[in-house]
């Protein structure tokens, strides 16, 4: 059997798609987690397998089912990222299509790994209760306080909210295939969580930490069986702006071939300033092109993304963004100039890049749309609020930040 190894520990456990089941006698949630999605990234199964083993030692009773999925299980046997492919990478609609119809072509070792998981998942989905909650666990290649990666929709914003660590808008933007972009799109709540840097001993007890708090928040343990407080405090303790939002508004995309490296030294959420050296690309320097802070600085060998740049958007901007949503702004966008409707995607709209440089992006922020370049023409502008199953969700919210 395939085994995952952390340094931290020292220690190594055996690992198989579902790493455990917990089930209640009383309806309630379904709430899945997903660990491992990167071989390199073994906290998060650790995390996993000390909440399943307290769970089943201390019989605490639970309501509705918690599933703990592993994610690229030979690469985690390995050690690496990945084998072939970043199995967090290729969760596209073209993909999916060519992974369904079986007819995808050179064909590597996640491939397996991807139609394994998405047939699990499809089987939670159909034979399941809602609300149903995924929550993709990470860690990172450079230090980090923990933080929520979060596709931006009002409901997964209401639910994360609850959290007492920094919310991280806007990587659907400048990520393709990521799964829980896929879980975003069916409308349900997804969202991923990055405790700490790969080999420490912390990212274990923060996400362990984080687990516990969304059972809590979506009712699978009740607050009182479990010690809260003190996780709830661990993680609030961990940064000085837990309770900002930020959003992401620059990369630097690693090109086939370039020989890229970060500078040594830098911090997740470090303030840097505008022609601040970062980076070298094929030994030139690479330059902040704003004021901001770094995010996810890339230390390891393999990764698409050198660099983010985020920046924190003001609460009356979140609040106002909600106002629009709620009263559907957005229906008047076709009727402007060079803005079009999909034909086939009634929440995508095309937007020629002539017009579109009349209105910042945070316009379409605030609508609840992400822009991705097309063609050398036009945008490619998408709102997951249409998918948005709310109705499914009463109670999202209820246990407010402390």
């Amino acid at each position: 059997m395939a085994k995952a190894y952390s340094k931290a520990l020292n220690k190594s456990i055996e690992i198989q798609r579902v790493l455990g089941k917990v089930q209640g006698d009383e309806n309630g949630p379904t709430v899945i987690f997903i660990a491992g999605m990167h071989g390199n990234e073994p906290s998060g199964v650790f995390a996993l397998d000390l909440v399943l083993k307290a769970l089943r030692e201390e019989s605490l009773s639970v309501k509705g089912t918690f599933y703990a999925i592993v994610g690229n299980i030979k690469a985690l046997d390995e050690g690496v990222r990945f084998l072939t492919e970043d199995l967090n990478r290729i969760w596209t609609t073209e993909r999916l299509a060519n992974l369904l119809g079986k007819t995808a072509t050179n064909i590597g070792e996640e491939f397996p790994e991807q139609l394994e998981i998405y047939t699990l998942l499809r089987e939670i989905l159909d034979a399941g209760k809602g609300p149903f909650y995924f929550v993709d666990l990470h860690t990172t290649s450079s230090k980090t306080t923990p933080f929520a990666l979060v596709n931006d929709t009002l409901l997964n914003r209401r639910f994360v909210s609850q959290y007492p660590v920094p919310m991280i808008l806007g990587i659907e933007e400048y990520l393709d295939g990521p799964l829980l972009s896929y879980i975003n799109e069916l409308g349900y709540i997804a969202f991923g969580y990055e405790s700490g840097q790969h080999e420490e001993l912390c990212s274990i007890e923060y996400h362990e930490a984080f687990i516990y708090l969304t059972l809590v928040f979506t009712g699978f343990l009740d607050k009182d069986s479990v010690s809260f407080d003190r996780y709830y405090r661990l993680l609030a303790s961990t940064s000085t702006h837990t309770r900002d939002t930020y959003e992401i508004f620059a990369t630097h995309k690693i090109t086939k071939n370039e020989v890229f490296k970060m500078n040594p030294g830098f911090d997740n959420f470090e303030r840097v300033h505008k022609n601040q050296p970062l980076a070298t690309s094929d030994q030139q320097p690479v330059f902040a092109e704003n004021n901001g802070r770094i995010f996810m600085p890339l230390y390891q060998c393999h990764g698409d993304d050198g660099f983010f740049i985020i920046r924190r958007i003001p609460p009356f901007f979140l609040a106002f963004s909600v106002v629009l949503r709620k009263v559907k702004l957005d229906r008047l966008l076709p009727l402007l100039p060079g803005i079009s409707r999909h034909p086939d995607k009634r929440e995508t709209l095309l937007v020629d890049r002539r017009v579109a440089r009349f209105f910042a992006k945070q316009f379409f922020h605030l609508l609840g749309y992400r822009s991705q370049q097309l063609d050398a023409d036009h945008l490619i502008i998408r709102n997951r609020e249409t998918h948005s199953r709310r109705k499914e969700y009463p109670s999202v919210g209820a246990l407010r930040r402390l």
